[in-house]
């Protein structure tokens, strides 16, 4: 499936990559059903972008959140007020609570990291993935050495992924969210540059600061 899908996602990323962010997603929508698309958000750090941007074109569209049960008040507040602010369709997901006690008490976040994420944030997530073909994230090529060699549509399995903010740089971000007088997260102003769960996440920049500084940069949702 994956290689008869090529020449199909080289034509897809050739045509989105020339618009801007409004206009991707809204060519989404003519592209795609839109019951196919799924779109997951962390409430993380500049979530207000993306989250903006489908408000305005599209205020049915579900937003999925994981709720690892270790997220930062400070991420859960600002859920909460972005869900408000736009209105937003937010459906959360989370581990099998026999999984997540089992996470908890054997401490994975320091033992097993990798596993910790599974169990909390995709497998949660797997069980839904069935349902979609398109599968919306807001990544960005400067967060990680993996997410820079991404392209705005790839093929995951069985499902396309679709970064509508891939090419958007730091700058960038930062200056739509001041423009349109979007809130922060309200740990960014602490130096926390990415955000995830409270015991994995200290002050860093890019996403440095994410698994405690070690090597590990990603989760597993989006690899």
């Amino acid at each position: 499936m994956i290689e008869t899908l090529k020449p199909e996602i080289s034509k897809l990323n050739e045509r989105y990559d020339k618009l801007t962010v409004y206009k991707r997603v809204e060519q989404l929508y003519v592209d795609f059903n839109a019951e196919d698309i799924m779109i997951t958000s962390a409430f993380a750090a500049t979530s207000a972008f993306l989250l903006k941007v489908f408000s305005d074109i599209n205020k049915d569209q579900v937003i999925y959140f994981i709720d690892t049960g270790y997220h930062f008040n400070e991420t859960l507040i600002y859920k909460d007020y972005l869900t408000k602010l736009y209105d937003l369709n937010v459906v959360s997901i989370k581990a099998e609570p026999n999984e997540f006690k089992f996470s908890q008490e054997k401490q994975l976040w320091k033992n097993s990291p990798n596993r910790c994420c599974y169990i909390n944030k995709v497998k949660p997530l797997d069980l839904i993935k069935k349902d979609y073909k398109i599968w919306v994230s807001g990544l960005m090529k400067w967060q990680s050495d993996h997410r820079k060699g991404l392209n705005i549509f790839e093929q995951k399995e069985s499902l396309l992924k679709f970064y509508p903010l891939l090419d958007i740089n730091y700058a960038q971000r930062d200056q739509f969210i001041i423009d349109h007088h979007l809130p922060f997260h309200p740990l960014k102003s602490k130096g926390y540059a990415s955000i995830g769960c409270s015991h994995c996440t200290v002050p860093g920049e890019d996403r440095n600061g994410r698994w405690n500084n070690s090597p590990k940069t990603e989760c597993g949702l989006h690899l």
